[in-house]
């Protein structure tokens, strides 16, 4: 294990930023116990967020302001001191089969600057394996100064040059616990990326909203194979739907007004 021979071996570091994530914070933290150094950046949390991360020990920082996705987890990010960085959500959980990959990435005298994990998540207690949701290979793990975030208020990227070898194991993501959360992360995120939108130039109209809606329930029903993760396959694909109407919607009337 890293922690047993850290003098030797390159220091990882996680990177989190939360806004009332006690829902899974507990488990995340857990399944990187192992690592060097944690951040936790908050921004604002009102639930048991701070008190769990306290629990685990690991540095806690917060901000007044929200940047949105991609300047937050820069921020998160730049407070670390190690070689290597990994960065997660706090709804996302190591498998034990990926904390060995990660491990072993890192310490290996011909590792590549960026590594990508295989994320699969879980949308109102179904792991879903299509709906374009599976597989979902994200860059998470990356050798400092070898990549950063967008500065994206939604839905942001992270920026890095070459390939990125795909570790080993599942990287678990609780997306959605139930309908409630499905219904808040569509109003959140729609209003976000209208804004994001607004600010690049684009415009919408109603048609537009119900042409979005409508490609985005068939591509992710039909062409994503979503009807074979039953029926959260569907409502995934209403929900994704929704998403995409919603944001449309919002875009037109910002730009009205």
């Amino acid at each position: 294990m890293i922690h047993e021979n850290s003098k030797t071996m390159p220091r990882i570091g996680v990177a989190i930023i939360t806004k009332n994530a006690a829902a899974h914070l507990d488990e995340c933290l857990k399944s990187v116990a192992w690592a060097q150094q944690i951040i936790v950046l908050d921004s604002g949390s009102t639930d048991a967020t701070l008190e769990i991360a306290a629990r685990h020990g690991v540095e806690i920082h917060q901000t007044s302001d929200w940047p949105g996705f991609g300047i937050q987890k820069n921020r998160a990010i730049a407070l670390l001191n190690t070689d290597w960085v990994l960065a997660l959500d706090a709804d996302e959980v190591l498998s034990e089969t990926l904390i060995n990959s990660v491990q072993s990435a890192i310490n290996s005298e011909a590792a590549a600057p960026v590594y990508r994990l295989s994320r699969l998540s879980n949308y109102c207690g179904r792991w879903i394996k299509h709906a374009g949701w599976y597989p979902d290979h994200l860059p998470r793990l990356f050798q400092r100064g070898a990549a950063q975030y967008s500065d994206d208020l939604v839905h942001e990227r992270l920026i890095y040059q070459g390939d990125a070898p795909l570790l080993a194991g599942e990287l678990l993501h609780f997306s959605f616990d139930n309908l409630d959360d499905v219904l808040d992360k569509i109003n959140r995120y729609s209003k976000a990326g209208a804004q994001q939108r607004q600010s690049r130039g684009e415009s919408s109209h109603l048609g537009k909203a119900i042409y979005k809606g409508l490609w985005t329930f068939l591509r992710t029903y039909f062409l994503q194979r979503g009807f074979l993760d039953g029926r959260e396959g569907f409502i995934l694909a209403v929900s994704n739907a929704e998403g995409a109407y919603y944001r449309q919607l919002k875009l037109m009337y910002l730009n009205e007004n």
